[in-house]
């Protein structure tokens, strides 16, 4: 059994769409609410987002207070991560790579929040997403190399006799890599989302079941050291 269909497998906590789909008003739509799930979370995620920021940035001030310090903060934070690792460049690449960075984030941590799912746990949701980078990488090569000279840098930048006879051995390596690097990391973090949110999952229930009327009147929150882990893995 594959990874994913023994994730699934194990029982989980409900999400909100998962007890909408049961409402008499909305049983004509179950199959369609359940069917976009992963689209309807991804949606939400980046409304909210939008209208967090947008709040924040709504009255700018040259010396900032309060919630826009916050989010000055977040950014400067971002900036900084990305600094390290483009240099000079950052900035011109900051609003995509922030944006993309801080989404991914929020997707990650949504899965915490009682009847909510994190989007990045689906596998179709991180590979959209990996598209996506992975199409803003390739046109930055053209942009900047020019067919040719990106040609040049998937055979290896060759320079000698033998780095030109390594070209048939080199193409194929480099094109495999690039085609798989998105696939490989979208994979990663669904993973990565997905047994944590197992863990958080198998942890409630347990403590529910362990812990109900026959033992205790409430049940223990046992899943909060794996919610903490999660956030922790999230990030």
């Amino acid at each position: 059994m594959s990874f994913f269909a023994a994730a699934t497998a194990f029982p989980e906590i409900p999400t909100l769409t998962q007890l909408l789909k049961d409402h008499p008003l909305l049983e004509k739509w179950s199959h369609f609410i359940l069917f976009w799930e992963d689209i309807f979370f991804s949606l939400l995620v980046a409304i909210l987002l939008s209208i967090i920021f947008y709040l924040g940035a709504k009255k700018r001030e040259m010396i900032p207070t309060g919630f826009q310090n916050f989010l000055e903060l977040v950014v400067e934070s971002v900036r900084k991560i990305i600094g390290g690792i483009l240099g000079d460049d950052a900035d011109k690449h900051l609003p995509f790579l922030g944006t993309v960075f801080i989404y991914i984030f929020f997707m990650n941590i949504f899965g915490l929040i009682p009847f909510m799912k994190s989007p990045s746990s689906s596998v179709s949701i991180s590979i959209g997403m990996g598209l996506v980078i992975f199409s803003y990488v390739q046109y930055l090569n053209f942009k900047h190399m020019g067919f040719l000279g990106y040609l040049h840098h998937l055979c290896g930048s060759p320079k000698d006799l033998l780095g030109w006879m390594l070209t048939p051995l080199m193409l194929p390596i480099e094109l495999i890599t690039q085609i798989s690097r998105p696939v490989t990391l979208a994979l990663r973090l669904t993973g990565n989302m997905m047994g944590e949110h197992v863990l958080v999952s198998l942890s409630a229930l347990f403590a529910i079941l362990i812990f109900s009327v026959d033992q205790l009147p409430f049940g223990l929150p046992i899943q909060l050291p794996a919610m903490l882990f999660g956030l922790v893995t999230s990030l």
